[in-house]
């Protein structure tokens, strides 16, 4: 990386500056416990003498937080706005990083770091407004929810949005901050996620008729999902709200044999569909295991206990309302945009929506910066969400801001 170009004036002016910093600190690789973090928050919302609900996995190393500002009238329960943030990020493992990836560091207008983008900033930012927001007394609460496990399937989130709802809160509406350019986004893409396992019949490679070969078994479905992805995207159907306006077909991961002198026996591979609403992941399931089952005829002609079995490993629905909802025009007065747009990753809001809370995305980055080594989200961007804040602080508390 080149020399770090002159400091900026625009990360000290940033209320949520230090907090950014704080949270990516944490090193809440899904993999690891988020806990550090999550007590962190609970702690400096007690501070400012605000309670957190935790919710937590199984094993006990992983939690939820929500916490409530209630409105000057003791309302804590009616009408409020959540702001939602996953606090687990994508691993960095084998990724060039030019700067330490747990370490929120500026260069010229750019924060780099794993999670500034994917997506600690917008949680940081919303944190350093309570005190704004306790200041100038809400006319309605203000939660925050802060989930584990997203990367992985929006696990946490599940456990978190039954326990608001058994608690009988019922927001107006939810902001999810993931990346959207602090853009007003109301759709995002279904996404079904599989394990294909593949077992053949070893043999010696000087023998490989007398074996049936997982490794090329399981090629042979990963380049027929490779035919369906091309077919997608030559042939639709299209939406061309969306950044990516077709259904993708995604083979990420594939694990298989034991020596290249042995014909090897399992073979195992993950691939996700990211479907647009008309598209039914069933049907491309289906459609995926109908040419599976024209490989087997071959492979039982050596052994009848060959097989190719497809587990699901996660899924989340697609997620379209159009707007209309009091929390999409409230996205659309405090960041000033005419327009909704559509993304094609996905997030919890969809389970937020069919848990009867509306739900729109706005958060500061883009998705093309997350995921990868030297993740970075633009200062201005950051400077956006703060204007986004203090533009909801505005219609949600009762006492205007300073002029």
């Amino acid at each position: 990386m080149n020399a770090p170009a002159a400091p900026t004036t625009i990360a000290p002016q940033l209320v949520g500056f230090d907090l950014i910093r704080t949270l990516v600190s944490c090193d809440t690789t899904s993999r690891e416990s988020n806990l550090a973090l999550i007590h962190w928050v609970r702690d400096y919302l007690a501070r400012h003498g605000v309670g957190s609900q935790l919710t937590y996995d199984d094993e006990r190393r992983k939690a939820n937080l929500f916490a409530t500002l209630p409105a000057q009238d003791g309302n804590a329960t009616e009408g409020g706005v959540v702001l939602s943030g996953h606090t687990d990020v994508v691993p960095v493992d084998g990724q060039p990083w030019d700067t330490p990836p747990f370490e929120a560091t500026i260069s010229g207008n750019r924060l780099y770091g794993r999670g500034v983008t994917d997506m600690k900033s917008f949680s940081a930012i919303g944190l350093a407004f309570v005190p704004e927001f306790l200041r100038r007394g809400l006319a309605r609460p203000v939660h925050f929810a802060l989930s584990y496990d997203e990367e992985v399937g929006c696990i946490g989130v599940r456990r978190l949005i039954a326990d608001v709802v058994a608690r009988g809160i019922k927001p107006l509406g939810c902001i999810i901050g993931e990346p959207s350019g602090m853009e007003p986004v109301v759709a995002h893409k279904g996404k079904r996620s599989y394990r294909c396992r593949v077992r053949g019949h070893e043999a010696h490679s000087s023998l490989t008729p007398l074996g049936v070969n997982a490794v090329q078994v399981a090629g042979e479905l990963v380049t027929f999902l490779t035919q369906m992805a091309r077919r997608f995207r030559d042939r639709g159907g299209f939406d061309a709200a969306y950044d990516v306006p077709h259904t993708t077909v995604h083979t990420g991961v594939i694990r298989g044999g034991t020596a290249l002198n042995i014909v090897p026996r399992d073979c195992h591979f993950d691939f996700e569909f990211r479907h647009l609403p008309f598209d039914d992941p069933e049907m491309l399931l289906a459609e995926v295991k109908r040419f599976a089952a024209t490989l087997l005829p071959e492979m039982h002609a050596v052994d009848p206990a060959t097989h190719i079995e497809f587990d699901q490993i996660s899924t989340l629905p697609g997620f379209d309302t159009h707007g209309g909802s009091e929390i999409a025009e409230l996205g659309k007065a405090c960041t000033g945009a005419h327009e909704f747009g559509k993304v094609s990753f996905g997030s919890e809001a969809s389970l937020f929506h069919n848990a009867g809370i509306p739900a729109i995305i706005c958060g500061p980055g883009h998705i093309a910066q997350a995921h990868q080594p030297n993740e970075w989200v633009a200062l201005e961007q950051l400077a956006l969400c703060e204007v986004f804040m203090r533009r909801l602080a505005d219609r949600v508390c009762v006492s205007p801001g300073a002029p």
